[in-house]
């Protein structure tokens, strides 16, 4: 017997993968009334450019190289585990993917650590509760796609269910998505 997750549905797309994507579906409902919500207020409040001109946009542009370069090393566990049937090669690019969390999460720590210790908290200003809002989100995501793939990997590592090896990567690649819309938003428009 085949397990469910390796059937197709009546489309031909394996049911794993159709159901990432209704996750991924549901959470651009999410994101996209957090983004929808901010351009609202952005356009109705000018004195917001002043708030967004304190972020610090080295730091945001260093984090959107670590998600991007994390994504990639995502792409090739993927390719590792479908194409060379590799899964020990597809854990360790997973795990390196992980560490490009966890230095986007540390140098995000840094970043809210510095402007709350400057009094841009949640409560001093409307602009400073939708980036913390926004920004937060995100974060959880970046944390559950560390979780997720350790568990992937760990599996991988065995050469057992390597096709979660790419839906993992899906789900890490929406992540970076969702990044590069908060970046420009949050630390470049000003």
């Amino acid at each position: 017997m085949r397990p469910i997750a390796n059937t197709r549905t009546a489309a031909g797309i394996p049911t794993a993968r159709l159901a990432v994507w209704w996750v991924l579906a549901s959470e651009i409902v999410i994101f996209g009334g957090v983004l929808a919500s901010y351009l609202m207020q952005r356009m109705g409040n000018p004195d917001w450019a002043a708030e967004a001109a304190a972020t610090n946009v080295w730091i945001g542009a260093f984090n959107t190289f670590v998600l991007l370069t994390s994504s990639l090393s995502a792409v090739l566990a993927h390719h590792a585990a479908e194409h060379e049937q590799d899964g020990k090669k597809a854990a360790r690019l997973l795990g390196l993917t992980i560490l490009g969390g966890g230095i986007f999460l540390c140098v995000k720590g840094f970043e809210w650590y510095t402007e709350i210790s400057h009094g841009m908290t949640i409560q001093s200003h409307p602009f400073w509760s939708f980036y913390y809002t926004a920004a937060g989100i995100h974060a959880s995501h970046v944390i559950a796609g560390m979780i997720l793939m350790a568990f992937v990997a760990k599996d991988a590592a065995k050469g057992l269910e390597l096709h979660r090896v790419e839906l993992v990567g899906i789900y890490w690649h929406f992540v970076d998505v969702v990044w590069i819309f908060l970046f420009p938003l949050l630390y470049i428009a000003k």
